[in-house]
């Protein structure tokens, strides 16, 4: 029979260790946890995501959310640790171009990555994709094949697009099977034109936060005004892009909104604090 209640004491093997998984970015910099020193209570950073986390990545279009997630699954891949990715968006076909141009970018090897990298392809197959059951044993599959540890999600959205009442309980079987799986995850989430950007909510409602152990929020901005190119330092028509961590429930982390860079050949990563960019770069209007 399933247990269901235990002493806190019970519980003491079945903890997981808390480290970082590395992105490769300065997020590893930005969750951390506390331990004691000699009597003192520290702050010790993860110096990456929070081990076995599902984490949630949502945005708008255009803010980073798929390009951070297989940036991160280059990484992880390179230094050998196995990555199942699910695609509801990419095909398969296009998404090999995307991970072996990565790896250029990136400087990887790209044989040692495709080695250690297998995707499950629902980008075209509505009756699947939609029928979550069937999701979680391609997931099962994927994870026993190669005996992955990491498992990127891009996007969740893509389970439910069309029955948007449906996002909790898709969660809720996905993130219950990524747990009992002991993967580390990163999911992607779009948002629609009506919620605020800055904020965690996607489409599907609160749902996803909700369930999930933590989301990361990009968003970005347009540079349209006279007035918006003094206070952010930027010539009309540029894009800013930020980050920011909108709670964890397995680490503490940094709470302020970072800038997000993209580099010209799509390389992520995490900036200074918004704030201090703003006194570095603000123009006189």
């Amino acid at each position: 029979m399933k247990q269901y209640i235990y002493s806190l004491n019970e519980l003491s093997d079945k903890a997981p260790k808390m480290f970082g998984i590395k992105t490769g970015t300065k997020l590893d910099n930005m969750f951390f946890t506390y331990d004691e020193e000699d009597g003192r209570v520290v702050k010790k950073t993860l110096y990456g995501l929070p081990y076995l986390g599902v984490l949630n990545i949502v945005g708008s279009p255009d803010t980073g959310k798929s390009l951070f997630a297989y940036q991160f699954a280059v990484f992880q891949a390179s230094i050998g640790y196995k990555v199942v990715i699910l695609t509801t968006e990419t095909p398969a076909s296009f998404l090999y171009n995307t991970i072996r141009e990565r790896c250029l970018i990136m400087s990887k090897d790209f044989e040692e990555v495709a080695r250690n990298i297998v995707v499950v392809d629902l980008a075209q197959e509505d009756s699947v994709r939609e029928n979550i059951n069937e999701v979680i044993s391609l997931l099962e599959r994927a994870i026993n094949k190669h005996n992955a540890t990491i498992t990127i999600i891009d996007s969740v959205t893509g389970l439910y697009e069309h029955k948007e009442l449906n996002a909790r309980r898709v969660l809720r079987a996905i993130y219950n099977f990524l747990k009992a799986r002991k993967q580390t995850a990163l999911i992607t989430s779009q948002k629609r034109s009506s919620k605020d950007s800055s904020t965690v909510e996607a489409a599907g409602g609160l749902g996803v936060a909700h369930i999930v152990d933590g989301s990361i929020v990009l968003d970005k901005r347009i540079i349209n005004t006279k007035y918006e190119e003094g206070i952010y330092g930027m010539p009309i028509g540029s894009v800013m892009r930020t980050l920011r961590i909108d709670g964890c429930r397995l680490a503490g982390h940094d709470q302020r909104t970072h800038i997000l860079k993209i580099s010209d050949t799509g390389v992520i990563d995490v900036g200074e604090e918004l704030s201090e960019y703003l006194k570095a770069n603000r123009k006189e209007i």
